[in-house]
């Protein structure tokens, strides 16, 4: 059982001679006959306010009845252990549990009988580095003794990020986030805190909005935490960052940024045109509009029916995204009144319309000149 158990927790576990061959357990040390301890040879590796397993099994004859395990962190530069370093004893009426471990450290399993010697201790800290040993209280009193093989923990700062799950987000649409905690243990409950930064904003916390803490039982020494947020996005979030923090005990913490991509429906088009030119200059109109995804943009003219005719041509430009250009020698037939369309998967706009006015020039039987303007 408790082999499946080390490898769901996910701490992170180096071997000093991985050449070796040996197995990931480490080598069996048995100092006297028929008392023999497992134990992982190398460094056991883990991060500041997750967890970490010690692995262990032993045996001892089978005329000893184990009553409790217990374990020491060793604090001597010999490595000898006393009472004042134990920081776990299954003897729940034990009161020699060094403060700053009590309510930290649990057997994977609690039945002594099954000689299963692992451990995991929670909220860890850096201080928590160090050489562990591990004790076996029996009957008769003589088959009590210390293991002299220690295990060697590692606690580096943490590392490991939260996950940030973001759903496909539509603008007025009620929407679910998720931030799950890097770790799987069973310690204290982290603090989550969710903030949003808009553009060219300081972070505010989103405090306002609904949230809940999960917790998922994957065995009983693992647990999965999560913080989810109750959303409901609108264009100004998109292009955004959300940021999720995880607070766990010791002031350890860690966060994950994730930019927000809102769909939403076209804005109003900005067209922009002369409103008067003379025939044959080259003048150029061009429309703009923000939406998520990119909008398609169709220049139109309202002909002389009364009917929005679509421009096209080699003429018409679309960079940058979202925008469009139409480039072009008026003549006295381009007068008339121009709108821009924009179109995508949420919804479609126009622009408002506006009017071009053309001037043109023509040679009476006088040979005067007359300049027109054509509507």
């Amino acid at each position: 059982m408790f082999v499946f158990i080390w490898a769901t927790l996910l701490f992170s576990l180096r071997v000093s001679d991985a050449e070796t061959g040996s197995s990931v357990w480490g080598k069996q040390s048995c100092p006297l006959t028929d008392y023999c301890i497992t134990l992982v040879e190398g460094e056991i590796t883990a991060e500041a306010g997750l967890c970490v397993v010690i692995p262990c099994s032993f045996t001892v004859p089978e005329d000893i009845k184990v009553l409790h395990i217990v374990w020491f962190k060793c604090e001597s530069t010999e490595g000898n252990c006393g009472d004042g370093d134990m920081i776990f004893n299954s003897n729940t009426f034990s009161d020699q549990v060094r403060s700053e471990f009590k309510g930290r450290v649990s057997l994977l399993e609690s039945d002594v009988s099954k000689k299963n010697c692992s451990i995991i201790i929670n909220d860890l800290k850096e201080s928590d580095s160090g050489e562990y040993k591990h004790r076996v209280e029996a009957l008769p009193v003589a088959g009590s003794g210390t293991f002299s093989q220690t295990a060697n923990v590692s606690v580096q700062g943490l590392s490991q990020r939260p996950t940030v799950m973001i759903p496909p987000l539509t603008e007025g649409q009620l929407t679910t986030l998720t931030c799950t905690a890097p770790g799987l243990c069973s310690g204290s409950e982290p603090a989550f805190n969710w903030r949003w930064r808009g553009r060219g904003e300081s972070d505010a916390d989103l405090t306002g909005n609904i949230t809940a803490i999960e917790t998922e039982n994957v065995t009983e020494f693992a647990k999965r935490r999560s913080s989810t947020l109750f959303f409901s996005p609108s264009a100004e979030h998109h292009g955004t960052n959300i940021t999720c923090t995880v607070l766990f005990q010791g002031h350890v913490s860690t966060e994950e940024t994730a930019t927000l991509s809102v769909s939403y429906p076209p804005t109003e088009p900005i067209l922009s045109m002369r409103s008067e030119v003379t025939e044959g200059q080259t003048i150029t109109v061009s429309c703009t509009v923000e939406s998520f995804p990119q909008s398609t943009l169709t220049l139109m003219r309202i002909d002389r029916n009364n009917q929005p005719l679509k421009i096209t041509g080699n003429n018409l430009y679309s960079r940058p995204i979202n925008s469009l250009s139409h480039k072009f020698t008026v003549t006295s037939v381009d007068a008339g009144w121009y709108f821009c369309r924009a179109q995508n998967t949420e919804g479609s706009k126009d622009s408002e319309q506006q009017e071009l006015l053309v001037k043109w020039t023509f040679c009476r039987k006088d040979q005067h000149r007359v300049t027109r303007i054509s509507e």
